[in-house]
């Protein structure tokens, strides 16, 4: 029967297709590309502005002189033509879209790999390079092979100080760094309805780490409720018993906290394995797991606690930031030690605030850590908030049951 894939792109898996696009974003990394690839086109302006948007993430604020006049030239192409544009302290582009910016049943392209994250919502969204972002500036399509479908099944419920994120890396692990290549991974089975949002988010996120080209959730109750918070309308999608071309069985019941181990993200331990492995920085935030109620719960660790290593928290938004001030969650994490930058990727890809130096180990709640991805010469572990901010208090990787 039919995948959610097929039904929203409207063709059977394997058919190639042009697409109206829904929703277009990049932001501040791959945007200047665009431009250039763009200017080179020669076109005379923008066929879709109101479905375009630019949000600065990657680099914000800008580091150094040169990306400062690279980002004044986006900034300007903007203004020109009109589109939606997210300066510094918006916060990261999928996080951003994702607040009340996509509906269910679109096709959202985004011109960096982690797009996947807007299938939490039941939309096709998907990663593209510049020059096909620039294509789409232009036509406002793009083409796509529909994708065949991977069915990650969950059943039962996450014990204490186990998260979404452990489950993340856990069906990482059980498909491969290239187990589910250009397919789209489907998130379901009797559990699926009692996934939060933030854990829809976090799971969709990683789909591309095991080569999919896209994570999806269908529309339901859970759905409706959130959008509802924008005001968004939700259609609410039902499966219809779909072909998986895989299937993979997931009991949350019987998940534990793991860690991805460098350099692979497919390569995971249990915590409790690795207790003990001296760290010099944590890092709480990105696309996976920079949303507010990832910050809370680390804050609950955290609270009445001092880290024992530097710990770096950035929030995925304004929104976010704005809920973590307005509540006392960023609060306790300052009192507990913790320093707080402006919304956006931060030290994720290794551009500023809080790269690595040389034989420094780090543990991180991002969703890479290939080698000197974020400092050469450096290592870094993958793991869910709450064991980031166990591992801060001890200044080593702890397992957060230990904590709580």
């Amino acid at each position: 029967m039919t995948t959610l894939s097929e039904k929203i792109l409207g063709a059977q898996a394997g058919t190639y297709i042009d697409r109206h696009v829904d929703r277009a974003f990049c932001h501040d990394g791959t945007g200047i590309q665009a431009k250039i690839i763009y200017d080179a086109i020669g076109a005379p302006g923008i066929a879709c502005p109101d479905s375009v948007y630019i949000i600065y993430d990657h680099i914000a604020p800008a580091n150094n002189s040169q990306t400062a006049e690279l980002q004044a030239e986006l900034r300007a192409l903007a203004r020109e033509y009109g589109v939606h544009f997210l300066d510094i302290g918006s916060g990261i582009c999928h996080q951003v879209m994702a607040e009340g910016r996509v509906a269910p049943g679109e096709v959202v392209i985004g011109a960096d790999s982690h797009s996947c994250t807007l299938g939490a919502l039941g939309a096709f969204a998907t990663g593209v390079g510049a020059s096909d972002m620039a294509g789409i500036w232009v036509s406002g399509e793009t083409w796509l092979r529909v994708p065949d479908s991977v069915g990650i099944h969950f059943s039962g419920s996450l014990s204490a100080g186990i998260e979404w994120k452990d489950a993340a890396l856990s069906y990482i692990a059980e498909l491969g760094m290239d187990g589910a290549t250009y397919a789209a991974i489907e998130f379901t089975g009797e559990s699926a309805s009692s996934v939060p949002m933030e854990g829809r988010l976090t799971l969709c996120n990683m789909a591309v780490e095991a080569g999919a080209k896209t994570g999806l959730f269908y529309a339901d109750k859970e759905t409706e409720q959130y959008l509802a918070g924008y005001s968004v309308t939700c259609q609410l999608q039902v499966p219809d018993k779909p072909d998986y071309v895989k299937d993979c069985y997931q009991d949350l019941s019987d998940l534990e906290p793991v860690c991805a181990v460098p350099h692979r993200v497919d390569t995971i331990k249990p915590v409790s394995d690795l207790a003990g492995t001296s760290l010099d920085q944590v890092f709480i935030g990105t696309c996976t797991n920079g949303r507010f109620e990832d910050m809370a719960r680390a804050a609950r660790l955290l609270k009445g606690h001092r880290v024992k290593v530097r710990t770096i928290v950035v929030p995925a938004s304004e929104h976010d930031y704005l809920k973590a001030v307005n509540t006392g969650v960023a609060a306790d994490l300052i009192k507990a030690g913790c320093t707080i930058g402006a919304p956006g990727c931060g030290p994720c890809l290794g551009a500023h605030m809080g790269v690595l130096g040389r034989g420094e180990v780090a543990l991180s709640t991002a969703n890479r850590n290939f080698k000197n991805r974020m400092g050469v010469g450096a290592s870094y572990y993958l793991c869910s908030p709450s064991t980031a901010a166990a591992s801060a208090i001890y200044g080593e990787i702890t397992d957060p049951r230990e904590v709580i």
